[in-house]
Parts: C-alpha cells; sequence; structure tokens
C-alpha cells in the first residue's frame, strides 16, 4: 500500500496572507512597512537578486568614479540591497522600527554603517545631524501614497544631500490597483523641478530589466541622478 504523504503546511504562506490583507485595508505608508517588517516581510524583490544586483553596481560605480565619502538612505529596509553596497560611511534610515533593528543586527561589526528611525514630522530638528554627500532613495517614493509625507520626503532626502541624489522610482501620476494600495506612482521630475530648482537631473539610467521585456524579475523603476547646481 502506498504512503499517503500528508499536504506540508507552508508557515509563509500566513506571512504572506497578512501582507496582502494589510494592503487591502492599508493602514498608512508607515505602518505598512513596520508591520510587513513585523510579520517576517522583506523589503520585496527589487531588493533581491539581479535587480539588487543592477542597482548595486549602478550605485557602486557612482561612489567610486564621484569620491562620494558618505551616503545617507532614506528607506534602508531589511538591509540586503545595503549587503552589496560599497559606501566609505553610511547612515540608513526607516520609518520601520523593525527595520532598523534588523539592519542594527545584521551590520553590527561594521562601524561605518548606522541605523536611525526615520519620523517625518520630527526630523526638521534633526537634519544638520543627518548630511551626506550623498542621499539615497531607492524603491521608496512610489510607496509613499499620503501627499503630504511624499512632500515632507522629498524637502528631507534633498536637504540630506551635500552633492548628488539618487532616486530609483517610477516616474509617472498613477495609482496602484485594489490589491496595491501601498503603491501610488509619482511623476518625480515635474515635482523636482518645481520644487528644487537648485538641483539638476544630470543622469538617467534605464533599468536593465524593464517591465514587459523577458519574464522572471523586472521592474517599472529607472535611476535619476541629481546635481546641485
Amino acid at each position: 500500500m502506498a504512503d499517503l504523504q500528508q499536504p506540508r503546511f507552508d508557515p509563509s504562506f500566513l506571512s504572506r496572507l497578512f501582507i496582502k490583507v494589510k494592503q487591502i485595508l492599508f493602514p498608512g505608508s508607515a505602518e505598512y512597512w513596520d508591520q510587513r517588517y513585523a510579520s517576517g516581510g522583506s523589503s520585496g524583490q527589487g531588493s533581491y537578486g539581479k535587480l539588487a544586483e543592477f542597482k548595486a553596481e549602478v550605485i557602486n560605480n557612482f561612489v567610486r568614479e564621484r569620491g562620494v565619502v558618505s551616503v545617507i538612505e532614506f528607506g534602508c529596509g531589511d538591509g540586503n540591497q545595503l549587503a552589496l553596497a560599497d559606501y566609505p560611511r553610511y547612515v540608513g534610515l526607516d520609518v520601520s522600527k523593525r527595520a532598523v533593528a534588523i539592519c542594527a543586527e545584521h551590520f553590527a561589526g561594521d562601524s561605518g554603517k548606522n541605523f536611525f528611525l526615520y519620523e517625518p514630522s520630527h526630523f526638521d530638528d534633526m537634519q544638520e545631524e543627518h548630511k551626506a554627500d550623498l542621499a539615497l532613495s531607492l524603491d521608496v517614493i512610489y510607496h509613499l501614497v499620503e501627499d503630504e509625507v511624499y512632500h515632507l520626503y522629498l524637502k528631507h532626502l534633498f536637504g540630506a544631500a551635500g552633492k548628488y541624489v539618487i532616486i530609483y522610482t517610477s516616474d509617472k501620476d498613477e495609482r496602484g490597483g485594489f490589491f496595491e494600495r501601498h503603491v501610488r506612482h509619482r511623476n518625480i521630475t515635474r515635482d523636482i523641478a518645481e520644487r528644487f530648482p537648485g538641483w539638476t537631473l544630470s543622469q538617467k539610467i534605464k533599468n536593465k530589466y524593464p517591465e514587459g521585456e523577458g519574464s522572471g524579475e523586472a521592474s517599472f523603476t529607472d535611476f535619476f541622478i541629481y546635481e546641485t547646481r
């Protein structure tokens, strides 16, 4: 008589289900990400695999070629992308306490990396403490669904940058679907040109793995590199 194997329960299923329910109910961008990391979720596909390698290649080359000494990132996530980075000095900020704790633990032996909770409503008082040659925003802006949060984020991102800002995101006005309430695309090139005239879009680097070409890992995001005039 053949053995009848019982179907195996996948514990990650409950985590994925929890994240999907949270997307539908959506408590707000900061709360969504804190709950996502607390429930075992990750920073998402863009911080892993080929997409993560592509991002690391572009940014590491830029840091090396421009002689960047210090980097600050608004939205460090779970640190998987950072593991591929080669920055002399780094400060990672995130709205999620859990993400900050994960990164602090993972990079505990690296004195060149420090992590702090990003609280937008209180960051103006800390602005001078967090200045760097380069300010990074990777796969964050299209998750800022609230207008006030989005505009404050841009203010802090450019305010923290001494020389350069690198943004990896989409560039269009479009809301996510019913199951993507944590997504809202923004026309960043228009908004930045209007709000930060002292900065110039010096380069746009198209994604190496764009949506609609091939299968598997792909993204709707591109690199937008800004420099002070």
